[in-house]
């Protein structure tokens, strides 16, 4: 991985380069930001520069030994941490690194979710056992077999439990050209006996001009197309290959008819477009939730009278307009907790025939009969 196949985050690159060249590389960094900005991709890069052979100006060759080990994920001093499923106490990081590799491979910019679907994960929690700390100690002993500096990336440490204060020694103290790079989301729960032992890079959400290049370039997206993901995609360019992939599915109209047969409680239809819904899938209800979810903050902007503030496409910008003018403020913010809930336990395997109906029937019980819901709850499958 070489930071000119890394989307946008151009500032972010030149500081990781300059710390080379100015031999100010810290021994541990933590690489924070929001899911699908990029950061364990640009971890990967800055490791690969750091051993590269042939070492450019802006980069790594990307021809050398060490570079083209990087690029399979095969080199001797690379070594990766991440939460897994684990099914015996003694599984490690390890037991599933063939899979980790096709993953990453696969989509540079994955999810936890997207990981989870590579592996029999069944009700499993994920997390960084006690079993993965003493193996990362083990590994990190040996001197390196070929670069300068061992690397070890660790991706998620929030899933690191209390048993994460072994690693506290060798954090601090590591063996001569040790290099731990952590790759978070949320420094919130990361254990603070490691959080005070790192160096902070901080890594924001991309542009939305820079998912759109990508999209069009990468993906031989059109412009419009291209611009309306990226927008819908707040920043995340997984989200924005997913949607992208789910052109086909149809989210405004999927949204629209949904919001149409509740506020006019057209009950038939409604059973119907549930039946549509439900079998959607995971991935398609979950990002259809989040598209609704969108447009229903657009519509509190018209409400609120700030419409400058609404950048959509067309069709988007047309339903938004409509849609706003039939609503008022404390139904949109109903809606939208409503939506979040229905998120939340799609991705708990909640069941989305009763879920799509529960959800109607609190809309239909919102739009025509002001009627607003105390609580709900979700049958599990």
């Amino acid at each position: 991985m070489r930071f000119s196949d890394i989307v946008g985050q151009e500032e972010v690159k030149k500081q990781l380069v300059q710390t080379v060249h100015e031999n100010r590389i810290s021994h541990a960094q933590l690489f924070l930001g929001p899911q699908g900005s990029g950061s364990l991709s640009l971890a990967l890069a800055y490791a690969q520069f750091i051993s590269c052979e042939n070492k450019q100006a802006e980069d790594s060759c990307g021809e050398c030994s060490s570079c083209r080990k990087y690029e399979r994920l095969i080199h001797p001093d690379l070594h990766f941490s991440y939460p897994f499923f684990a099914k015996h106490k003694d599984d490690t990081a390890l037991t599933f690194l063939n899979e980790w590799r096709q993953a990453f491979l696969e989509n540079p910019y994955l999810s936890l979710d997207f990981w989870r679907g590579q592996l029999d994960a069944e009700n499993k929690q994920a997390n960084i056992n006690v079993a993965e700390c003493h193996q990362i100690i083990q590994k990190l002993s040996l001197k390196p077999f070929e670069a300068e500096y061992k690397v070890l990336i660790m991706w998620l440490p929030e899933y690191l439990d209390k048993t994460g204060n072994a690693l506290l020694k060798i954090i601090e103290e590591p063996p001569q050209k040790t290099l731990f790079l952590l790759v978070a989301q949320n420094q919130d729960q990361i254990l603070n006996t490691i959080l005070s032992r790192t160096q902070l890079v901080k890594i924001n959400r991309l542009e939305d001009k820079d998912i759109e290049k990508y999209l069009i370039d990468s993906n031989q997206a059109t412009e419009t197309l291209a611009a309306r993901t990226a927008y819908l995609s707040e920043g995340n360019l997984y989200n924005a290959k997913s949607l992208l992939a789910e052109t086909g599915s149809n989210n405004l109209e999927n949204f629209r008819n949904l919001m149409l047969y509740t506020y006019q409680n057209k009950g038939l239809e409604v059973a119907e477009h549930v039946e549509v819904l439900a079998k959607l899938g995971r991935e398609n209800q979950k990002n259809l939730l989040m598209y609704g979810i969108k447009l229903m903050r657009e519509c509190i902007l018209m409400i609120s009278g700030i419409p400058d503030l609404v950048h959509l496409p067309p069709l988007e910008m047309d339903f938004v307009s409509k849609f706003s003018k039939l609503i008022s403020l404390r139904k949109a913010e109903v809606i939208i907790e409503e939506l979040e809930k229905a998120h939340y336990h799609v991705e708990r395997n909640a069941n989305p025939k009763i879920l799509f109906l529960d959800v109607s029937l609190q809309f239909i019980k919102v739009l025509k009969f002001n009627t607003f819901p105390k609580g709900t709850h979700y049958i599990l499958t």
